[in-house]
Formats: C-alpha cells, sequence, structure tokens
C-alpha cells in the first residue's frame, strides 16, 4: 500500500523552493513516510520566453504586479525570511528568471535516471541560494547537473536535442491543466486530494493523514445485543446449566 504525491512545480518559483521544504517537514514526521512515493512534474510560469531570457527578477515583479521595485524588494526580503525559518538560503537580490524549460526536460531525464530529487534540489540551489545567474545559459544549466552528478555527455545530449523529453513536459503541462492548477506549487495526493501554495507543514501533514486512512479505513464496529457471548482476557463465560 503506497501514498503517492505528484507536486507541480517551477524553477522560477520561490514558493516552489519553500513549499517542498515545508512538505519534505511533514513527511519525515509521518509515520508511514517510507510508503510515500514523490514525483515532481513540469509547470512554467511563462512558457512564453524565449529560450536564451534571462532578466533581473526585481525589476520582472516590479513591473508584473504593478508595484515599485522598492515594494518588490521588500517583498522579495520576505520570501527571504520565510526561508530562513524553514532552514534555507535565500538570495534577496540580484536573482534572474527565465525560460524554465530545458530545466524540466532535463528533470525528466533524471526521473528516468531515479534521481529526479537530486537535480530539483540542485536547481533549486542554483536559482535560490547562490549568487551566479541560473537562466538563459546552458553551460551554467551542464555546470549544475554535472555538480549534481550527472553525467556531462548524457546532460549535453539532452540540451542539444530539443525533442528530448518535449513531450514529457507537455503532458505534465496538460494535467496540471485539467486538474485546474493555476499556480504552483500544486500537490496531489492519490489523484483526490490537492493542495495548493506553499502551506504549512501541519496542512501537509493532515492531507497525508487523510490519504493514508483512505488506503487503510477503520473497522465499524456494527452493535448487536447487549447479552451475546464473548470471551474476554479473563476467559470465557461457561453457559449455567438448568
Amino acid at each position: 500500500m503506497a501514498v503517492q504525491v505528484e507536486i507541480w512545480t517551477d524553477i522560477n518559483c520561490p514558493f516552489c523552493y519553500l513549499g517542498k521544504r515545508r512538505f519534505e517537514e511533514a513527511l519525515e514526521a509521518f509515520a508511514h513516510r517510507d510508503d510515500v512515493r514523490v514525483v515532481h512534474k513540469s509547470f512554467e510560469l511563462d512558457p512564453t520566453l524565449p529560450r536564451a531570457h534571462s532578466a533581473a527578477v526585481v525589476p520582472h515583479i516590479a513591473e508584473k504586479y504593478g508595484i515599485s521595485e522598492a515594494q518588490a524588494a521588500a517583498n522579495e526580503r520576505g520570501i527571504g525570511a520565510q526561508a530562513e525559518a524553514a532552514g534555507l538560503t535565500y538570495q534577496t537580490s540580484g536573482r534572474d528568471f527565465g525560460n524554465s524549460f530545458d530545466m524540466h526536460r532535463l528533470l525528466h531525464f533524471a526521473l528516468a535516471q531515479g534521481r529526479q530529487e537530486a537535480l530539483l534540489d540542485a536547481l533549486y540551489a542554483a536559482n535560490f541560494a547562490e549568487d551566479a545567474p541560473l537562466f538563459g545559459d546552458a553551460e551554467r544549466l551542464v555546470q549544475v547537473a554535472v555538480g549534481a552528478g550527472f553525467e556531462e555527455t548524457a546532460v549535453r545530449g539532452v540540451l542539444d536535442d530539443p525533442d528530448a523529453y518535449a513531450e514529457a513536459v507537455r503532458a505534465d503541462e496538460a494535467e496540471a491543466a485539467a486538474l485546474g492548477a493555476r499556480g504552483v506549487p500544486f500537490f496531489v495526493i492519490d489523484r483526490k486530494y490537492g493542495v495548493s501554495g506553499a502551506q504549512p507543514p501541519e496542512v501537509f501533514a493532515q492531507a497525508l493523514e487523510q490519504a493514508w486512512s483512505d488506503h487503510a479505513p477503520k473497522l465499524v464496529t456494527l452493535a448487536g445485543s447487549a447479552e451475546a457471548e464473548a470471551c474476554g482476557p479473563d476467559g470465557c463465560a461457561v453457559p449455567e446449566r438448568n
């Protein structure tokens, strides 16, 4: 018996970075954690961006939400404080954003090798915890993947073939749309329970417990006559003879 958790994310998304850690905190405390299978799925926040696009995050946030750059910078610091509270490193300035399609293709490549989690963590660290820009630079992407333990020739082979794992990425995105996901992170448990956003660990814990209880429902005892015979810890009552 296993519980399946599918998580739609994008490397651009700071709340995906934060939500992953909060979910992991809940999973670590879950009594049946060894029976939980986690799969990460693709979601592009802006699939219209050119492949080589890279630009500063703060001006982008200011323009997108119609706020000042000072407000956007303050928002970044606020997310940074949440990340720090969760034990994560977060660069509140100097980060870039861009097209993440090739990253998602590489994540499917890593999934095929049974090491998706390692690459996802490396990409998150490269984007949110390190100073160097991540997007729009194929060599930087190769460097991150190789640093996560993947063979360089294989990584370059995926990046050099625009069709490699492209259908898998599109299929994930089509699934997200069919399930009604309008943003990320988006968690789907056993295709029955959905959790949207970087919720507190206790919310994820509650969802895991509910999903597990569905697999192992509690017995409902149907009461009968109060005088019905039964055996207990002191033995079995012997009926009186007339």
